[in-house]
């Protein structure tokens, strides 16, 4: 006999709405890491990366960032108003 619990069943849209706020609470964290990248570039001047080079990349850095912070909140403002019950007719507000 299986002691299995009952079948979880989460809907599709749920789903992906959970698992692109999830997505959207690491991108900080991404964020962190890749600023943290130009500290492991060598510092020698004979070796290292120009400072126009590192400027570049953490301001590139930082604008993928937001690109991405605007696209999730776009998608999930969407995904929100798609779940939003439809109003009934007979039910809204009168002036």
């Amino acid at each position: 006999m299986s002691a299995r619990g009952p079948n979880l069943f989460l809907e599709r849209e749920t789903y992906r709405r959970r698992r692109l706020l999830d997505a959207a609470r690491v991108l900080p964290v991404l964020g962190i890491a890749l600023w943290l990248v130009p500290l492991l570039w060598p510092a020698t001047p004979e070796e290292g990366v120009p400072m126009s080079v590192a400027l570049v990349y953490v301001f590139g850095v930082w604008a993928v960032l937001i690109l991405c912070a605007f696209l999730f909140g776009l998608k999930v403002r969407t995904r929100h108003a798609d779940d939003a019950p439809a109003p009934r007719p007979g039910s809204g507000q009168t002036r």
